[in-house]
């Protein structure tokens, strides 16, 4: 695994910004380490809901997990707001980094992460290659 390390700043989207690097660097395969930072606006899809729900203020991000590449990336965050309240869901488009995101990817040269429709699910689902 090699890690890549890299800093968002404010009113970055969360969700492009980490598309942009993987795009940009071509990675096959990689895997989110840790997030630290905060949003101004989250934009969230709940689990087995169709729409997006997106909520203002100030949050702290207390997880981000994922998997990404080139092919797609899976991402779900929990974030909590000023009085600790804490909610989790789908990842976004739309999520603005408030002060900072701080992230450490693994990226696995030695795999590559398609995303292939899974009739089952309805989905594109993660396809392990390696």
């Amino acid at each position: 695994m090699e890690p890549l390390a890299l800093r968002l700043k404010p009113g970055q989207d969360l969700l492009l910004e980490l598309e942009n690097v993987v795009q940009e660097q071509g990675i096959e395969a990689a895997c989110m380490l840790t997030c630290v930072g905060s949003l101004t606006r989250a934009v969230l899809r709940f689990a087995n809901q169709p729409q997006t729900t997106e909520l203002n203020g100030h949050f702290e991000i207390v997880s981000l997990t994922g998997v990404l590449s080139r092919h797609g990336s899976h991402f779900h965050i929990a974030i909590s707001d000023g009085e600790g309240k804490t909610i989790g869901a789908h990842l976004m488009e739309g999520s603005r980094v408030y002060t900072t995101a701080e992230i450490v990817l693994g990226v696995l040269p030695e795999y590559s992460f398609l995303r292939t429709f899974d009739p089952e699910t309805g989905y594109p689902e993660l396809e392990i290659k390696s």
